[in-house]
């Protein structure tokens, strides 16, 4: 039987989906939380979107298994290659994915000119195309894929002269189009939003759009409309798994989440099932 107090299911390729994690934790701090990167697939941008469907698939019954009330796909690779798919597989479940922001980049844009950093299968998916055909007229669209970004991440290189080269080389010719906004398609990405605020400078005014929020929001919008929402006063538990080194993991949680946790690692059977 699901309750308030059972927790709600997080899942990313790798550590990108704490920021979605921090943002729900800002706004509904009584909800216990279970956090799975899969660290050992990271990153899920190059993979086919079959195989991305198979992880997604594996990880949501584990979280379901966990007596998961609501699963958070705080992924936009995830979410464009398997939300439709996940949906379908678990029709009883309720799910929250990640869509590139570019409706709220579309309403507040003054020059009409908007960069987009994003993964490869992010670009290529159909909910991609989908947001641009529906939100993106009137707009130009400067799209990048920053390749090597979320393995700079993933290793807590957060402002590393390498780290710099991969933003500058997508950002810098945006900038000379007179981009005024920049739309974060990756959860990854956030982390280094100070980094990109150094790049586009003070002077150029340029918006930097971290989807985590709105996300975090309609979490909670449903949990409310379902009844759901934990309403005791105290901060919720939050356990965290990977697929990857536990002390991997265990040694950016203070870096993402001002937090020193445990991580307890999960194993994959044939890249299906999750022990």
């Amino acid at each position: 039987m699901i309750s308030p107090n059972n927790p709600i299911g997080v899942f990313d390729s790798g550590v990108g989906g704490l920021s979605v994690l921090r943002a729900m934790r800002a706004i509904m701090p009584a909800e216990n939380m279970l956090y799975l990167g899969d660290q050992g697939h990271v990153p899920y941008g190059p993979r086919p979107m079959q195989e991305i469907q198979k992880f997604s698939e594996g990880i949501t019954r584990f979280l379901l298994e966990k007596n998961s009330k609501l699963i958070v796909v705080a992924c936009n690779t995830a979410s464009a290659a398997a939300l439709t798919y996940l949906r379908e597989r678990f029709p009883d479940v309720s799910f929250v994915g990640m869509e590139p922001a570019v409706k709220p980049a579309a309403e507040t844009t003054k020059t009409g000119k908007v960069g987009v950093l994003a993964t490869p299968a992010t670009f290529q998916g159909a909910l991609y195309a989908s947001v641009v055909e529906r939100f993106g007229a009137g707009v130009e669209l400067f799209q990048h894929t920053c390749p090597g970004l979320v393995q700079q991440i993933e290793n807590g290189d957060l402002d590393s002269e390498k780290t710099r080269m991969i933003l500058e080389n997508a950002l810098l010719p945006m900038l000379e189009k007179d981009i005024d906004t920049v739309v974060l398609g990756c959860t990854h990405y956030p982390f280094v939003i100070p980094l990109i605020e150094q790049i586009v400078g003070d002077a150029k005014r340029v918006r930097v759009i971290d989807p985590a929020p709105s996300v975090a929001r309609q979490a909670k919008r449903l949990l409310e409309a379902g009844e759901m929402l934990n309403e005791i006063k105290q901060n919720g538990d939050i356990c965290f798994f990977t697929s990857g080194e536990s002390a991997q993991m265990k040694s950016l949680l203070p870096l993402f989440l001002g937090m020193d946790c445990g991580v307890e690692s999960i194993q994959w059977v044939h890249d299906r099932e999750i022990f």
